[in-house]
């Protein structure tokens, strides 16, 4: 029987490359999951249940809770780990792609790494954000200037030492085409619905909008509130966390209808999918699951006309788009939401397009070709 072993960059956030994690870790039972670094307390508590293996690196706790920090110190890390497998399926946005493998080497790249090919929308501006992340910004601002140009050239013969390349959206598979020079194929992550039943957040009585993102300056959470704030109506529920919090609690102060949750549990989230009007998702995403996930709990979207979204929003059907990361487009599109009339069985029939059991079946297909 063969050996199939799974990578990913670092286990220590709740994003929708960790959902994916947990899709190919059930299309491949038992297959242990190498990482650079794990925090149980940072990502899903299901990853808990999955046979990690974090590098040394994972000893030192501050690393665990901001991976930003440990930027200078992960080439070494990786390139000193050599998983032994007949295949690798490396789930990759940076680093795991440059895993070491006895046997063959299948990557599915999120995107080429957005630390080293658009630094400055990774790292944002950090206006108003907190003492500490200033400091880890700098910090990693000034790693990426002294090792960037390294770290671009390193990254590129890591690309190439995989036998196949899959990719999750065609704005992704433009990006490896153009950094990598490798064609890839396109194989969607799945729509899934957290499986935890669903929990009722306290304190939501209104109706809502949902906003779902690591808080980061380029997932443009700020235009979000702000043009929430501008058309009133719903409250507006934040879901997320990162290092632009402090920032976007000022923009919210005093707004009783901005609710900032943080991190929230998996029934939790699938209680706010379910329940209200619309997600609102502004961001410049590669792929963009959250969409697929509202719709599969029959909720359409508000999306930014860029990326990943262009994939996973069907405009009209599943979704409205505007065509700017600004309040005043924003702001547009949301007073055009109540005019629709949205079927939910129409939108859920989209997000069963996207199912778990094609992806899973598509990269048994590819793991099997690849040991023929």
């Amino acid at each position: 029987m063969h050996r199939i072993a799974l990578a990913h960059d670092y286990l220590t956030q709740r994003g929708g490359a960790e959902r994916v994690v947990e899709v190919m870790a059930r299309a491949f039972p038992g297959a242990p999951v190498h990482t650079t670094l794990y925090d149980a307390a940072g990502t899903f508590p299901s990853i808990a249940g999955l046979d990690v293996r974090p590098s040394p690196l994972n000893r030192v706790g501050p690393l665990r809770r901001h991976h930003r920090l440990a930027l200078p110190l992960l080439r070494t890390v990786v390139d000193r780990t050599c998983v032994d497998a007949d295949l690798l399926l490396a789930s990759s946005s940076g680093w795991a792609h440059a895993i070491a493998c006895t046997g063959r080497k299948v990557v599915y790249c999120h995107a080429p790494a957005r630390w080293l090919y658009q630094g400055e929308r990774y790292l944002g501006d950090g206006r108003g954000a907190d003492l500490p992340a200033r400091v880890r910004r700098g910090l990693a601002r000034l790693a990426l200037q002294a090792l960037g140009g390294g770290l671009r050239a390193w990254d590129r013969r890591a690309a190439d030492g995989a036998d196949r390349y899959l990719v999750n959206s065609t704005v992704v598979q433009w990006a490896v085409r153009e950094t990598y020079g490798i064609d890839a194929e396109v194989v969607p992550p799945p729509a899934v619905l957290p499986a935890a039943a669903p929990e009722p957040v306290p304190g939501l009585e209104r109706p809502f909008l949902l906003c779902v993102a690591r808080l980061l300056p380029y997932k443009n959470v700020d235009v979000v509130i702000d043009a929430a704030r501008r058309v009133g109506g719903p409250d507006l529920v934040v879901v997320g966390d990162g290092p632009d919090r402090a920032r976007l609690a000022a923009l919210a102060a005093g707004d009783p209808r901005i609710h900032l949750l943080g991190r929230v549990g998996d029934g939790a989230l699938r209680w706010l999918y379910e329940h209200c009007e619309a997600l609102v998702a502004a961001s410049y995403e590669d792929y963009g699951l959250s969409p697929l996930e509202a719709a599969a709990a029959g909720r359409p979207t508000v999306a930014l006309r860029a990326g990943g979204y262009l994939d996973t929003v069907a405009e009209g059907t599943t979704g409205l788009f505007f065509d700017a990361p600004t309040a005043d487009r924003l702001a547009g599109a949301l007073d055009a939401l109540p005019g629709w009339r949205w079927q939910p069985e129409l939108i859920r029939k989209h997000a069963g397009s996207f199912s778990e059991e094609r992806f899973a079946q598509r990269l048994r297909e590819v793991v099997a070709a690849e040991l023929t």
